[in-house]
This record gives structure tokens, sequence and C-alpha cells, in this order.
């Protein structure tokens, strides 16, 4: 999680036509549907689609620990061992394949010893990164653990590089992970869990161009195999280790990593922020926006494609086999905090121009299946691009939650090559592809095809021709509103939902469907 401070790409008009534009730029006009051809290609399989590009992030950082998972055992709000109920069954909905804590910016100033052992006598520490308050370490390790247990997840712990040191880290790892007697095992036991964890991802800090240490990348790299020669597990019990890589156009610390590091990296990460303006400063806000902050976000997160090309294309050079992944491990929107709210806590609300968002990057890394194996929104509860949002005992879920629920059958799927031929959606000087789409073939041998349509106005009349399959049954659900900020609040929690996408058809081989004006829609074919 990047400080508030950092300055931030700016991507100017023209950059985005040449990135962006398909086809010739259209303006909005009163034709009420606009016909888009595509054609899905289910004997041509590609990639898995890793289920941890689902996975989700949860930093100590403002609500989205405290109150937004961990009410503590004696809360009137139903909970399992301090954990709210009505998020672990949400999460659970999702298939949540994993959750990175704890941070972040956070992670970098995080001493494990201060979460472990009787809560009553654990440190009140400050939050120096998200609005300077205390932090109780009432959640820890073990409350981590129990909770991504609860909800079916892997855990991916990221370890203090920054403020932390050698024998730390390695402790820490020690602690989850071994199965001996020793010292520390019999800690970890009277602590309340005698068996050792498994950890599925451990990452060498986070952000160290940024808030993790203001490092070079040659320096980072260094430390990074000085740390990572002492993060030893028990045979089979080893986490994959993810390396801090770079942000926005810099692929600096890709290209240093992958050209440096030749063992104990199974990962490099990447970090990427959507906002609707060209400065850092300039974020807006995430209700009550306008038409050009539309398309401009639109148009800002669909930079992703060319920076996981940038990327992709440093780490071929040494790994051509892709045997290290590319971990988006943040993404999502970041606007101005709400009105009335503490800057620090980065709550915003979560708007249908979310949802299409989030749609969006899951196209992107469905189609970079071979690299991209890993990413985590952020973040899961209370803060930035949310699934879900919590008010004392009430918990809604968000629109970007529903695309995640929708996508879910994408998990472990098959990447198909899927050709569009689509035209664009203009504005003024910005312009983008009027749709967007992935497909996929899951075990089970169901077609999926995911489709976004990026205009606000106007419907697509889309046929797609399927070949390689053949399917008799076909299940569609889309997910759209009348207005661009339309979103869930306390007041009304369903206000924006999925629902059955009705006159869907599959005939010969050729699906038809209109996909309404600013809309998200997953089919599935049998």
């Amino acid at each position: 999680m990047r400080m508030l401070s950092r300055s931030r790409l700016a991507l100017c008009p023209s950059l985005l036509l040449a990135l962006y534009t398909t086809g010739f730029a259209q303006q909005p006009t009163a034709a009420p549907v606009v016909t888009v051809h595509a054609a899905i290609y289910a004997d041509r399989p590609g990639a898995i689609i890793d289920r941890h590009i689902y996975g989700q992030f949860a930093e100590h950082l403002g609500r989205g620990i405290y109150e937004g998972v961990w009410v503590g055992e004696h809360s009137i709000i139903p909970n399992t061992r301090g954990l709210r109920n009505d998020v672990l069954a949400a999460l659970r909905a999702l298939h949540v394949p994993d959750v990175r804590w704890p941070g972040g910016c956070f992670a970098d100033e995080y001493h494990w010893r201060d979460g472990i052992g009787p809560r009553a006598k654990r440190p009140v520490t400050l939050n120096t990164n998200w609005g300077g308050v205390p932090d109780s370490n009432q959640f820890g390790t073990h409350e981590f653990l129990d909770f991504v247990e609860l909800i079916g997840a892997d855990a991916y712990i990221n370890g203090n590089l920054g403020t932390g040191s050698p024998a730390e880290m390695a402790q820490w790892l020690q602690y989850m992970t071994s199965d001996r007697p020793t010292a520390l095992t019999a800690e970890r036991a009277r602590n309340g869990h005698p068996k050792p964890w498994k950890i599925a991802y451990f990452a060498v800090g986070n952000e160290a161009w940024g808030c993790g240490g203001d490092m070079t990348p040659e320096r980072y790299a260094d430390l990074y195999r000085q740390y990572a020669a002492f993060l030893k597990a028990p045979r089979g019990a080893r986490p994959t280790l993810i390396a801090s890589g770079g942000h926005d156009t810099d692929s600096s610390w890709t290209e240093t990593l992958i050209s440096r590091v030749h063992q104990n990296m199974g990962a490099i990460s990447f970090h990427y922020y959507t906002i609707p303006g060209e400065k850092w400063s300039d974020k807006g806000a995430a209700t009550g926006f306008g038409e050009e902050q539309w398309i401009s976000t639109l148009a800002h997160t669909l930079a992703m494609e060319n920076f996981i090309r940038q990327n992709s294309a440093a780490m071929d050079k040494w790994d051509p086999q892709k045997k290290v992944s590319f971990a988006v491990d943040e993404w999502g929107t970041w606007y101005d905090p709400a009105p009335g709210r503490e800057p620090g806590f980065l709550y915003q609300q979560n708007t249908l121009r979310d949802a299409l968002v989030a749609a969006l990057n899951l196209n992107i890394f469905h189609q970079h299946a071979d690299r991209v194996r890993m990413a985590n929104i952020a973040q899961m509860v209370n803060v930035l691009q949310a699934m879900i949002l919590t008010q004392g005992s009430k918990m809604l879920l968000t629109p970007t939650y529903h695309v995640f629920r929708m996508f879910r059958p994408f998990q472990n799927a098959t990447a198909l090559p899927a050709e569009l031929q689509a035209g664009s959606y203009a504005l003024g000087k910005m312009s983008v592809p009027a749709v967007s789409i992935s497909a996929a073939r899951t075990d089970s041998g169901a077609i999926l095809v995911a489709l976004v349509n990026l205009d606000p106005h106007r419907a697509a009349g889309v046929l797609a021709t399927i070949s390689g399959k053949v399917a008799s049954n076909l299940d569609a659900s889309v997910l759209t509103a009348q207005a661009m900020d339309a979103h869930n609040s306390f007041e009304e929690p369903n206000a924006v939902h999925p629902d059955a996408l009705a006159g869907a058809k599959l005939s010969n081989g050729t699906l038809s469907l209109t996909l309404p004006a600013k809309s998200v829609a997953v089919v599935s074919l049998e």
C-alpha cells in the first residue's frame, strides 16, 4: 500500500488514445444498440487461470481489520472467536483463494511478537502509516491464521524488511511452520496452536521503492537474497517467496530482480492503483462524478494490460519457461476519502464504475494467465475498492463483490482465445474499447464468457461464434444500473445486484445476447 504523498504517473489523453483505441472512435449517438462480433476458440486451450488472481488484501488500515474482520469475542456482533460471522460467510461464498496480511506499508513496521500471546498483555503500538492511530495488536498471527482457515483461504504473509531483521523474519516463519520441538514451537503451543500452519506465500518486504525503505532496485535485490537465504521451513511446507517489485510504468524493479535473483524467488510483485485524474493528487470523488471521470477511470485501469506486457517481456529474457510469477498483489481504485471520514482510513464508496474496473482487470489477468498467477485487490473490507462495507453490526456487499462472485467459476479454469470486433466508446479526446471479453473452459467442460460494456449510453448486441464445442444449456447473469455511480448503501443494501440476463440464446454454435450499457455479464455454456 503506497503512502498518500507518493507522486503518481500522469497518463495524457493522447497516450491513452494511442493505447486503447480499437477501430474507429465513435462518439455516443442515439443508436440504442451497436453490434459486436466475437470468436471464441474452445479447441485452443491456453494457460490455467490460477485461482489466486482472485486473492484479497487485508492491511491494518482504518476499519479494515478492526470492525471489518475483528470485533472481539465479547462483541454483541455475532462472531466466531472474535471474527464477525457475516463477513466470514460472505467471504466463504467468494471462495477466496488467499489473503495478504498485515500490509502494505504497515508490514514494514510490524513486529510479529507484538501480536502473539495473551491479548491482555499485548502492547499497544502506533500505526504511523495510516492515521497515526494506536493498534491494540488484538489481531495478530493466530487470529489471522484462524481467519483464513475459517474462510477456506491460503495465508499470504508479508514480512518486515524495512524495520526488521533476517533473524526476526526467519523466526516468524519458523514459529508458524516448524514441526520440531523447539522453544518457538513450544511457545506457539502455549499460545493455543500446537500444530504448525501451512503458509502458502511469504513476501520479503513491501514497496521497497517507497514506504518499505526508499531503496534502489539493486539494494533491494541484494537484501532479498540475504533474507530469503534464512527463510526455512520443513520439507514440503516452504511457502512461495515473493519479492517486492515495481509499480506503474517502472519495470526496472522487475528487470533487476529477474536478472540478479536466481533462486528462492517464486514471484515478483507489482502494484497499480486506478484513479480518474492525471495526477496522484487528483483522485476525485467515489460518487457524484461525471462521464469524463467515468471514461478516464476506465482508460487508466486498462493501462494494466501494457504494464503486464512490459514486465512480462523483461521476465521472458531471463525466465522464458515462466517459472517465476508476476503477482499483481495490490490493485484497484483509489479515490478521495469519503467526506467526513478520517482521511488516513481510506474509506470510499463502491459503485458500478468500480464493478467495471474489477471486471476489466480480471479479464486482463485471464488473458495473461501464463505469467500472472496471483493478484490481490485492495482491499477486502472498508478500505479502498472493498468487497464488503460494515457499519457497526450492519454489513453490505459492494458491486465489486458481486463481480468477484459472478467470476468465481473462472478460478482454475483454462483460458481460451477470444477475438473481438467491438469498436470504441469515446468522449472528447479519450477513447476506450467499447467491450471487453475473456473466455475459459472449466474442468467439467463448461465454456465461460465474461463481457464488459464500457459505454454508459449504448447497449451492445453481441454475436459470438464458439468453435470446438457443442453446448445446449445456457446460463447468463448481468450486473448493471441506471446511474454510473449507483451503489449499495446501508439504507439500500441491494440497490446494485446481479440479475439473470434475459434474451441470451445459443444457436448453431453462435451465442447472441444484448449487453446493456455500462454492464458486466458472465455466460456459462454447457
